[in-house]
């Protein structure tokens, strides 16, 4: 029995990195050691392979001592021993092997792989098991394979790796995060999965840093996930943090630094061709063509019209080509018997590729210390075991505002008229009196809306923006085991997410139109969240005569979580002493008593009480059954609602184990057959979501005692009340299929799946004579059905040369099949394309969620003859029955007469694509040889559409246009897809119809690394790794898509998160190239 009191004592100050598994007694011990090994100590040296060559990284360990090496890139090691003392050479997934020293001064050491420590790594919830006893669908990613990506979040890294989980980056912006389902959309709300981040649910995993995490399990099916019930209708994502390790610390270094560049430009029109489409748009409605002296300085204008002054090209104005990305990363790692600790510290920068004077940037910090501790261990059964894991992260960003039209920087540059200029005569920034002098008239004679997109970028909170979080993550847990395999475990944690935003605008004026400050102004908000939980769990494992396997955990958790402070400062006042975002504090402006305004939110709590339980069962570890049950209550819902149930079955047949298959056992290794089916439960909501809600305030629309000048102060009801709301659920099948051929070298995945969400969690539309235009309901069912398919292969070729690849496939196909209210359907996305657009989305029973919906077409009218022969067939001959009216003209779309009534109206909107894709797929290739490395990633999606427009209505013809304005019809025989241009807002263009929609399918370079490790050639050098690496990111996209980046995740309207798939001008994503390098020792 060994009971450590030194240990005991590391509970009074687990955070001290200097007291990990370090004891007074440790430290003399070790003292005396050195004094011996200096009178009796030998130098050996010695080599350590496996069957496929040398095993870099082996740890050598004097047994009975903390003292020990590991291998070198080649499998080499040296150390001084005593004669007679016993090496413990071990290596994750081999069994370890025990050299008592003798006479020889050099070993060589062969590992065989330990079949029982390979299967040990899958995590599960609350606990582990052997990855060939896995019943459920589930893909595991290491953190090697994350980190060598060098991406800032590693969701960015997972894209290409795990078949059926689809992840778009929502735009290229620095700090930006990435939209993901797992195995399609199932709801209108949130499709984001359950994170589980070491052991504890609800994580961010955009906080950390890619380099801390050693693995990533995604659980996709029902059966995985049903043990976390009521959080995991997404699916579960368990990210698992650097843990220490047994023997000599370790100490790792990864930093690069990096140069992006828009990779895809849009080409738009110089002034010259601008003015020439602008005359077009006059001449197509039988107008003079404009004189351009009105608006334009002679000198100016003879500039542009010969040639020598293209104008100015706006979207290039704003681009930051060369803009750096770095990060560093450090890693100490080490133990004993008794005691490891890993803890890791990062920084990462990216500045951003838009914006140029007003740069978006991205900047965080990290730090995490993970440690466990034997606290008291009899003989080999470690009895009482303490740790903990602690994960700070600091970020910082500025962005460009993006998003809808409305105030899109992106936009704005993309749409300015190229011939105004960026700076005047005096190279001041070509202001309002500029647009005013310009010409004969003024540019605002030509456009109202004529500005400078730089200096609206410049003045406004679009650019002067700043925002800091910082997140904290604490988890300590005990376990005890007072008898063989019974294990008590209680783990408390705890989060709290702070955050500050601060945005500023200047006194400015672009132009009479609305585009003007008159004060400045200054915004501020903060906000404090917190969360804590706690769970306890037994879990026994028994076995009977040895071929019956059992392991049974049982468990509680309680968590509770909300807002301790969240306000909102907002201040305006006439001037400001210094006029810049750098002094942008209230103290700073003249006239602040008075004017600043405080406003706030009421605290959301919410909290849920769970109990769980899970009996896996194997016999010979060929036949497996897994029987899983959650009980949620959630505060979310009414008394008699609250609580949910998740069941889950699943089976598995290890049929490469049968006798019947010895004939096969020279090139198959393993095949087994997995079964499952199970429920998980969405409670995303809100708060008292299913109360009614009042809002107060001043309300000019109610007046009382004749005083109609002034609004009257009350409250109103702002939603309506549903105590029978209830739990969204997902019901899921999935049959699988896992092989290995050829001693492992070839793997091979297969699984088909029917995903059935329920009683989905949706605003349904409610008759005006209550007030309002909805309320929260159980309205809707959404189907998911796929397959998924992965393709591995890893081989030797001699002693130095490796290569291997990995091919994964996902199908899906997203389906509605239910929405309970009247009208069958539910609209999103209204005016989200372009002003007067109107809605663009639907979900709606027969079709994917959110696809986009309007007017079909089918071509342009030529001539006269033509606009007869459409007039006859879609709208009864009657001009007055097309969507043109009697106006209609050769140049105008064909609208097709969907449902055959003989006219063209809003009953003819249909299905005109879907920004979900049909496949998925991924290609990763590695080789090595002789200290080189090459990774190649490639991503592909197949059969998503998305709706583009770079336009703003509002503004009329007057905007800039991309060269594409050579496609539309200016004459009998020029296009047959896109319309004349005509002044004003013309139909063919406000009206949403497939000439919007395009093809977005596209195949990416996401990774492209080369490496050397110069360890190979120093052979004396002290480190274990020098490695230095070249990456290139996003070196190429095959498309057809005509935007700058067919990858659109993001929702413009945070409201309707299951709108997707629109481009006004997204941030597109940068190539990068990037130089680095590997340290360890």
């Amino acid at each position: 029995m060994n009971f450590n009191f030194g240990k005991t004592a590391l509970l009074a100050g687990v955070c001290s990195v200097f007291s990990m598994g370090y004891t007074p007694q440790l430290f003399a011990a070790s003292a005396i050691d050195a004094v011996e090994a200096v009178q009796q100590a030998k130098k050996i040296t010695g080599v350590v392979r496996d069957a496929m060559g040398p095993v870099i990284g082996a740890n050598i360990l004097i047994k009975g001592t903390t003292k020990g090496v590991i291998t070198d890139i080649d499998g080499n090691f040296s150390l001084d021993v005593e004669p007679g003392a016993t090496l413990v050479v071990s290596f994750i997934g081999y069994t370890s092997k025990e050299i008592v020293i003798g006479a020889e001064n050099h070993y060589e050491v062969t590992l065989s792989e330990d079949t029982e420590m390979l299967e040990e790594v899958v995590v599960v919830g609350y606990g582990v098991q052997k990855k060939k006893l896995v019943t459920g669908a589930t893909v595991e990613v290491k953190g090697e394979d994350i980190a060598s990506r060098n991406t800032m979040s590693a969701l960015g890294a997972l894209q290409n790796q795990s078949p059926g989980v689809n992840i778009q980056a929502a735009s290229g912006q620095p700090g930006d995060g990435f939209k993901i389902s797992i195995r399609g959309a199932g709801t209108n709300g949130n499709t984001a999965p359950l994170y589980i981040i070491d052991g504890v649910a609800g994580g961010d995993i955009n906080a950390l840093n890619p380099a801390d995490i050693e693995r990533i399990d995604v659980l996709k099916d029902a059966a995985s996930c049903a043990i976390y019930g009521a959080r995991a209708a997404n699916g579960v994502i368990m990210i698992t943090t650097k843990q220490g390790k047994e023997g000599k610390i370790q100490v790792s270094y990864d930093g690069n630094v990096g140069w992006q560049y828009i990779y895809k430009r849009p080409d738009l029109l110089n002034a010259k061709e601008y003015m020439a489409v602008m005359d077009q748009v006059k001449f197509n409605t039988n107008q003079q063509p404009y004189d351009w002296s009105r608006f334009i300085d002679a000198d100016l204008l003879e500039a542009y019209q010969n040639g020598t002054n293209p104008g100015t090209d706006w979207f290039d104005a704003i681009i930051n080509d060369g803009a750096i990305t770095t990060s560093h990363a450090l890693n100490i790692a080490g133990g004993s018997e008794m005691s490891k600790f890993s803890t890791g510290i990062g920084y990462q920068y990216q500045d951003g590729i838009v914006g140029n004077v007003v740069k978006s940037d991205f900047r965080r910090f990290t730090f995490r210390l993970n440690s466990e501790h034997v606290l008291y261990r009899k003989g080999d059964m470690d009895v009482i075991k303490f740790g903990e894991n602690v994960y700070y992260q600091h970020r910082q960003n500025q962005g460009i505002q993006i998003g809808n039209q409305y105030a899109n920087a992106i936009s704005n540059a993309l749409r300015a008229n190229p011939a105004i200029p960026i700076y005047n005569a005096n190279g001041d920034y070509f202001m309002y009196d500029d647009m005013v002098a310009s010409g004969t008239e003024g540019w605002l004679n030509y456009n109202s809306f004529s500005s400078n997109p730089i200096v609206q970028m410049l003045n406004t909170q679009n650019g002067n923006n700043k925002s800091k979080s910082f997140n904290l993550n604490t988890v300590a847990y005990l376990e005890i085991q007072p008898i063989k395999n019974l294990v008590y475990r209680g783990q408390v944690a705890y989060k709290q997410y702070s955050s500050m935003w601060k945005g500023y605008t200047n006194p400015y004026k672009l132009n009479d139109q609305g585009d003007a400050v008159e004060q400045a102004a200054l915004s501020e908000n903060m906000t404090i969240a917190w969360n804590w939980a706690v769970t306890n769990t037994v879990n026994y494992k028994f076995d009977i005569k040895d071929e019956h396997h059992f392991d049974v955990l049982v468990g509680t958790e309680y968590s509770r979580e909300g807002n301790d402070m969240g306000e909102t400062l907002e201040g305006s006042a006439q001037s400001s002493v210094f006029n810049d975002f750098a002094h942008a504090y209230f103290d700073n402006f003249t006239t602040r008593a008075g004017q600043a305004t405080v406003g706030g939110y009421p605290v959301t709590d919410h909290s849920i009480l769970s109990y769980f339980g899970r009996i896996n069962y194997d016999y010979k570890e060929k036949y497996m059954f897994t029987a899983i049950m959650r009980a949620d209550g959630s505060s979310n819902f009414a008394e008699g609602h609250r609580w949910g149930y998740f069941p889950s079955f699943s089976a598995g047949w290890v049929i490469s184990n049968e006798n019947f298959m010895e004939s096969t056992r020279d090139w198959l290794d393993f095949l087994k057959l997995r079964v499952s089916w199970g429920q998980n439960g969405n409670e995303n909501i809100g708060a008292f979501g299913y109360l009614s809600a009042f809002s107060f305030g001043d309300f000019g629309m109610y007046s009382f005692n004749n005083n109609k000048n002034s609004g009257t102060q009350g409250g109103y009801p702002t939603r309506l009340s549903n105590t029978d709301l209830t739990w969204e659920t997902s019901e899921q099948t999935n049959v699988g299929l896992d092989a290995r051929f050829l001693n492992g070298r070839l793997s091979f995945t297969f699984d088909w799946y029917n995903k059935k969400t329920k009683d989905l969690l949706i605003a349904v539309p409610v008759s005006s004579i209550n007030g309002f235009t909805t309320k929260s309901s159980n309205a809707g069912t959404v189907e998911n059905k796929g397959v998924e398919f992965t393709l591995g292969w890893n081989d030797q070729v001699g002693d130095d040369f490796t290569y291997g690849a990995s091919f994964n496939i996902a199908y899906n196909k997203n389906e509605v099949t239910e929405v309970n209210n009247a009208s069958g359907y539910v609209e999103g996305g209204n005016d989200l394309l372009s002003q007067g657009t109107g809605i663009m989305a639907r979900m709606q029973v027969g079709h994917p969620i959110g696809y986009f919906y309007g007017y079909k077409t089918e071509g342009v009218m030529q001539n006269a003859a033509d606009v007869q022969a459409y007039l006859d067939k879609n709208c009864g001959g009657n001009a007055a029955n097309s969507l043109q009216g009697t106006g209609i003209t050769p140049g105008d779309l064909k609208f097709v007469d969907v449902n055959g009534d003989g006219m063209i109206t809003a009953a003819d909107k249909t299905e005109l694509g879907s920004p979900h894709p049909d496949v998925t797929a991924g290609l990763n290739l590695n080789f090595g040889y002789k200290g080189i490395d090459l990774g190649i990633s490639l991503y592909g999606a197949f059969g998503q559409q998305v709706a583009r427009s770079y336009r703003k209505f509002a503004d009329g013809e007057y905007e800039n246009y991309t060269t594409e304005v050579y496609d539309y019809w200016h004459g009998e025989g020029t296009s047959n897809k896109y319309p004349m241009l005509t002044p004003g807002n013309d139909i063919n263009f406000q009206a949403i119809s497939d000439i919007y929609v395009e093809d977005a399918s596209y195949v990416r370079l996401q990774n492209l690394t080369l490496g050397y490790d110069f360890k190979r050639l120093w052979k004396s050098c002290p480190l274990q790794q020098l490695r230095l690496y070249f990456t290139a990111q996003n070196l190429f996209t095959i498309t057809g898509y005509k935007g700058m980046d067919p990858e659109n995740g993001m929702a413009l309207n945070g409201a309707e998160p299951w709108v997707t798939g629109v481009d006004v001008g997204n941030y597109p994503q940068p190539r990068t190239y990037m130089f680095g390098v590997n340290i360890k020792f």
